[in-house]
């Protein structure tokens, strides 16, 4: 045995001892991996590990991102790669995000097929005319970690499994002459001519390749490396070169390099690697990615696989699985259990790791670095997440999101535009939605004491963010108070988010003692009250001479300032002064009045028809749940004094929005930030404001849970006489002490003990309108 392979034998083992010690609960049983692959989700249901730079799972078409010059909308419901409405598989590529609205990636499809070779993918209504295939829901298995599905077409059993940095495939053949495993290096999601910039495979030997891909996409400069080997040495190879005449062909038109050729490059290739099988055979591949080097590649595959076998590598994962879903611990039934571990499952996708095994990764100077102490990450969604994923990381993954921000640090260190991440993914900001949100994750992290980096250091680039005058109307919103309708069709909620955004570096400019940066940005955190039109009672758009837009629809998603929501949603984008809020609205019974009208208003089709991550499952009234501007706005019945209605309203978005089924998200999971909701609602608080302490309670859908938290503490939570109809919170108890203003801190949560909710059927109204509520830090 290679001393590689004693070290991972030996590491296996103790591993498994540690596992076996702790007595974790058998918790990865729970995980659906295909709920949220129908419809609006964009979930898909492949092997990863957590965190895993790895994402190794069926692609169900080819649908290109262009159609005669345009965008082809169709292409919106590839985002995962994976849709549960279809009937063929194209193939497995290594590379997904979760839960996206937009997309990239897609990498290196791997798919086995029999008979006559076929480079072309086919067609959905005709799959025999190309290498997919037909396969059933009936024959397709997904846990945490592996993934199994028959391929009709070709009677071939394909199994997916992963590590952090390699995805293994094994292919269970029929005996044949004419076995293929197809390498196309042209796929990808959200694909389009002239995305692929070029490619380049090296075959090693007789059952090794690496090579690596570099595209343009939604990350514009983007070069992953791979090395792929076989479990059996293929008998013969070949490739074909789909780039078309060229004036200049150079001189390596000396040889054949069609087949059995050893060193290919071109834009727009596709392998293939053929076989003799017998019945039953299996054929496992390998394939590590890296965003270094092929050699840091092949450093990846032999580190975290080495003499591993497919069955090895996923017990390992789900190993590991297993112990991350036990940092939470829950008691209810089955289907309360499935949707809850999902939902954790989902939140430790992403964001995802971005280092090679020896600490190196390609930086946003192009440069290669070295994560000193800390993992790299990368797959950074801002706009989503800020709002729950990193608070839920801040208590049960502190580390991780401290390596978080590290990365974010290191990001903005290696940008030549000195700037902290928008949404950033594999050493490119893509920019995309709106805010520089990644200072409420700093801000938040540091307030809640798990960051451990120079906090000074963070806060100056967190301010150096905010004050980049040419970006996205900052220069406008400094100026003035707000960007000028004229200057932006996102005006409104730029203008909002930037201010919330703004209370966050207060928060932390405070905490770190400066007073003269806090006095700034708490004063820019109330330009919110610029676009808020107390005449209509909404947040409007503003034009440049101070008046506000003529036109105006607070229903409407288009030509309104706003991005994914209407002003019924973002009117109430406050979460950094609800008190102020309730106050320019009329007082405590108007905005609850207005809350209400919110949740049981009929929102018209024509409102959300020509959106396309919203259909009618995600609306509640008028609360678009599956978007993420409004997820705080349930919990502000509190402020309003009616904490009641926040307790009704989470138990309804919680019934209605998240189900254990393919359909069962209403929108997109936004790469964790769904779960998440899903997760914290469910134990009844959540941070209304990041970049506080302060939790606000809601109404606890579970039983009992205990989170295990790294400081070796636990904090335990029950509901008693919780149930569907027992919604209301009668007396909350923080360690036999009551909780009278329905907010939780988070060192209550750190510091370990029991908090106790006693349900009802009934609200304690009396007691609720004689209640003063928190308020959030200023």
């Amino acid at each position: 045995m290679k001393r590689s392979g004693i070290f991972l034998f030996v590491f296996l083992l103790i591993f498994s001892l540690n596992l076996k010690a702790q007595k974790f609960e058998k918790l990865v049983q729970y995980v659906n991996p295909l709920i949220g692959t129908e419809k609006m989700g964009h979930t898909y249901p492949g092997a990863t590990a957590p965190f895993g730079a790895i994402q190794l799972s069926p692609e169900t078409d080819t649908i290109s991102y262009e159609m005669n010059g345009k965008y082809n909308g169709d292409v919106y419901k590839y985002c995962a790669g994976y849709c549960y409405e279809d009937k063929t598989i194209v193939g497995f590529s290594s590379t997904h995000f979760s839960g996206t609205g937009h997309s990239d990636l897609g990498d290196f499809l791997v798919m086995p097929t029999v008979g006559k070779l076929q480079l072309n993918p086919g067609t959905a209504t005709n799959p025999e005319n190309g290498y997919r295939s037909r396969f059933s829901h009936q024959n397709e298995t997904a846990e945490a970690g592996y993934y199994k599905v028959k391929l009709d077409d070709h009677n071939i059993l394909a199994e997916l499994t992963s590590t952090t940095r390699v995805g293994v495939h094994r292919y269970t053949f029929p005996k044949s002459d004419q076995a293929h495993i197809i390498l196309d290096l042209m796929a990808g999601i959200y694909n389009y001519d002239g995305k692929n910039v070029w490619t380049y495979v090296r075959v090693e030997n007789g059952n090794t390749i690496t090579g690596y891909r570099q595209t343009n996409g939604w990350a514009r400069t983007r070069t992953v490396y791979f090395a792929m080997t076989f479990s059996k040495p293929f008998k013969s190879y070949g490739q074909k070169n789909y780039d078309g005449k060229q004036v200049y062909n150079g001189f390596w038109r000396k040889f054949d390099q069609t087949k059995n050729f050893p060193e290919i490059a071109g834009k727009n290739l596709k392998m293939y690697f053929d076989f003799d099988t017998n019945e039953n055979e299996a054929i496992e591949v390998k394939l590590a990615i890296s965003p270094v080097s092929q050699a840091n590649a092949l450093e990846n595959l032999e580190k975290e696989t080495g003499n591993l076998s497919f069955d090895q590598v996923k017990a390992q994962t789900q190993e590991i699985w297993n112990k991350e879903l036990n940092k939470i611990v829950i008691k209810g039934s089955e289907t309360e259990k499935i949707n809850f571990y999902t939902a954790m499952y989902h939140t430790f996708i992403n964001p995802t790791t971005y280092t090679d095994v020896n600490g190196e990764y390609k930086g946003l100077d192009q440069n290669i670095h070295k994560a000193e102490g800390f993992t790299n990450y990368t797959t950074f969604s801002l706009w989503d997440t800020y709002r729950a994923l990193h608070p839920f990381f801040n208590i049960i993954q502190p580390k991780r999101n401290s390596d978080m921000v590290k990365s974010m640090m290191a990001h903005y260190n290696q940008f030549s535009m000195k700037m902290l991440p928008i949404w950033s993914h594999y050493a490119n900001d893509n920019w995309c939605m709106s805010g520089y949100h990644s200072v409420s994750v700093v801000a938040d992290a540091i307030i809640k004491g798990n960051y451990l980096g120079d906090a000074k250091e963070a806060l100056k680039a967190c301010v150096e963010t905010a004050n980049k005058r040419d970006y996205e109307g900052i220069g406008y919103y400094i100026d003035k108070g707000y960007i000028p309708a004229e200057k932006s069709g996102t005006s409104v909620s730029n203008t909002l988010e930037y201010a919330y955004d703004d209370w966050a570096i207060a928060q932390l400019a405070k905490h770190l003692g400066e007073t003269e940066i806090y006095n700034q940005f708490i004063k820019r955190s109330e330009n919110w009250k610029n676009n808020f039109d107390k005449t209509v009672g909404f947040m409007r758009p503003r034009l440049a001479d101070g008046s506000f837009k003529k036109d105006f629809n607070a229903l409407s998603t288009h030509g309104q300032g706003f991005i994914e929501g209407n002003s019924w949603n973002y009117s109430f984008f406050v979460p950094q002064n609800p008190e102020a809020l309730i106050e320019i609205m009329g007082g405590k019974k108007k905005f609850a009045s207005k809350l209400d009208e919110l949740f049981t208003m009929h929102l018209p089709d024509e409102f959300f028809a020509d959106t396309e991550d919203i259909t009618r499952e995600g609306i509640i009234g008028g609360y678009v749940h599956g978007n993420e501007p409004a997820h705080h706005v349930a919990y502000f019945y509190n402020w309003a004094g009616q904490p009641w209605k926040t307790q009704a309203q989470i138990r309804r978005i919680l019934e209605m929005q998240y189900k254990a089924t393919p359909d069962g998200l209403g929108g997109n999971d936004d790469t964790g930030q769904m779960s998440a909701w899903y997760i914290l609602s469910s134990l009844g608080f959540y941070p209304v404001a990041p970049g506080s302490e302060d939790y606000a309670i809601g109404s606890p859908a579970i039983d009992h849970a205990v989170l295990n938290l790294e400081n070796g503490k636990t904090f335990e939570i029950e509901a008693i006489d919780q149930s569907p109809k027992n919604i209301y919170v009668q007396k909350i108890l923080l360690n036999g002490k009551e909780i009278k203003n329905f907010t939780l801190k988070h060192s209550d949560v750190m510091n370990g003990g029991k908090l106790s909710f006693y349900m009802s059927s009934k609200p304690r109204k009396q007691f609720y309108l004689n209640t003063n509520f928190t308020n959030i830090s200023h």
